[in-house]
């Protein structure tokens, strides 16, 4: 159980729902996506400080619109509705919405009205981010209007009585010029929240709850190399010690050398016992002729289970499995922890686990997300290598190549991504992209190498900036840089002679491929 404050953030399936949740954590006060129909039950079991209603796709007067239960206005405790949770309060409490024609969309000007409560210290005007057609038209009774725009559009309303406020912009976007100050003055001056939930705190009562969770059991990890996995790792063994065995496989499916280096790195700087497996072989003939990026991942997914089952029986007292998944891994896959949301896709540590799983999850990292993973890889004096080292998919590069995996299809993108990330590295850019690889596609084009005419294979670079891996822009390499890539790779690389880059951001594409 958390000893820190906690605010619920009710999902009505915005695209900004885990800003909300990644701008109060930075206020160092813990934060939960939960669904938007929980239960009164269930927010009572978490003793929350306050509530934040998410905006969504829906208008609020449509038919099966998505609404929380009307005890949680009953509660007493405060709640800020952003763009369509501001509409859901003023419905229940008897304003109006409806469509107007003004919408409002991109950066706008808000006016405040009263400077007391969110907007105290906030000048009298600012730059906010609208996208919304529905507005408020008539505000409910006991609430009054707390800004506007230029448009005369209700901005905000606010019951300082209930402790109820609402914004029709997100504060939770960067466009947003004062909101971090909005959710600041929400979270204590509003909810009384104290700025306890740091990682120090963090690890304290991860390891407590792991100690509480598996006793004298022991626990299996898969342990990749990447920062994930290995701050999981160091967690778990902080909380058990001995009793946790790490695992690596080789699924045929990494980086050039990885192998080598995750062993050659935890020999050197940890003290945590590490089993090297080989099953390559296994992953490359259970992936033959399979091309559809979900049956990829479950594929790979189930194998990676199947062979920790196999390993486990090999140990007496093994119960659980130790995963590093993360809360963006969770909230992609569509799993009931948030709200409406859709499955982007499949990940790893999350869709891949087979329901008949003997083994019970063990995932300390599950609510971070991997800005908060690496401060916590700092915490626990990780060298800078790894704590920098860029995100890795679990299905590795099976879901770097389009189409089937094959061992030319392999080799070829492996070498390719190695002089990617070397060029990329030598001009002082890998620390500042979020993800830097390659993707082979399954197409081939036309070319001339050496006065003759060749047919081969196509490398798309994807280098993309973000904070949070929720929301991504892509890098703009230097042009000098992005032809030292394309000539290294087509000169270097035998089966490529046609190099693309990908200037798409997130959304609406997603970072990988597939």
């Amino acid at each position: 159980m958390k000893t820190s404050d906690t605010i619920l953030v009710l999902d009505f399936g915005s695209q900004y729902t885990q800003l909300i949740a990644r701008r109060v954590r930075e206020q160092h006060v813990f934060s939960k996506i939960v669904p938007f129909n929980i239960s009164i039950k269930e927010i009572k079991s978490f003793s929350c400080k306050g509530i934040i209603l998410s905006g969504g796709p829906d208008s609020i007067y449509e038919r099966n619109t998505p609404l929380p239960d009307k005890a949680i206005f009953k509660l007493g405790i405060p709640i800020l509705g952003i763009c369509y949770g501001m509409q859901v309060i003023t419905q229940f409490f008897g304003g109006k919405v409806k469509q107007i024609k003004q919408r409002e969309y991109g950066r706008t000007e808000v006016f405040v009205d009263d400077i007391q409560d969110i907007f105290y210290q906030l000048p009298g005007n600012f730059t906010c981010w609208m996208s919304h057609g529905d507005s408020v038209v008539k505000v409910p009774k006991g609430f009054k209007i707390s800004a506007h725009t230029l448009n005369n559009i209700i901005a905000a309303i606010s019951c300082p009585s209930k402790k109820i406020y609402g914004v029709q912009f997100h504060p939770e976007v960067s466009h947003t010029s004062k909101g971090t100050q909005i959710i600041a003055n929400f979270l204590f001056r509003i909810c009384r929240c104290y700025p306890s939930w740091t990682m120090q705190s963090f690890i304290k009562e991860s390891v407590e709850d792991i100690r509480k969770t598996v006793g004298k059991k022991k626990v299996i990890l898969g342990l990749s190399g990447g920062i994930d996995s290995s701050v999981c790792a160091v967690i778990v063994h902080k909380a058990i010690g001995k009793n946790l065995r790490c695992i690596f496989i080789d699924n045929g499916l990494l980086r050039k050398n990885e192998g080598r280096q995750v062993r050659t790195f935890f020999t050197k700087n940890f003290k945590i016992n590490l089993k090297y497996i080989d099953r390559s072989k296994i992953f490359l003939q259970k992936l033959k002729r399979v091309t559809d990026p979900e049956e990829k991942r479950k594929v790979i997914g189930e194998e990676f289970i199947k062979i920790f089952e196999d390993e486990a029986r090999k140990f007496r007292g093994v119960e659980f499995l130790a995963q590093g998944t993360l809360y963006p891994d969770v909230i992609e896959s569509g799993l009931p922890t948030s709200g409406p949301s859709s499955c982007i896709k499949s990940h790893h540590n999350v869709g891949g686990i087979p329901l008949n799983m003997k083994l019970k999850l063990i995932e300390p990292l599950k609510e971070l997300f991997k800005d908060e993973v690496r401060e916590l890889a700092c915490q626990l004096d990780f060298p800078q290598e790894l704590i920098w080292r860029q995100p890795f998919p679990g299905p590795g590069l099976a879901i770097r190549i389009i189409g089937e995996v094959t061992e030319e299809r392999l080799r070829i993108l492996r070498e390719a991504d190695e002089r990617l990330i070397e060029e990329i590295t030598k001009a002082n850019l890998y620390e500042q992209m979020w993800q830097t690889f390659a993707i082979l596609l399954p197409i081939k084009t036309v070319g001339v190498m050496g006065d003759r005419r060749t047919y081969e294979y196509v490398i798309a670079i994807r280098c993309v900036e973000s904070k949070d891996g929720m929301t991504a822009d892509w890098a703009r390499l230097p042009y000098e840089v992005l032809q030292r890539i394309s000539s290294r790779i087509i000169g270097e690389v035998k089966g490529i002679n046609r190099v693309v880059y990908d200037i798409t951001t997130k959304p609406p594409a997603t970072i990988e491929w597939e």
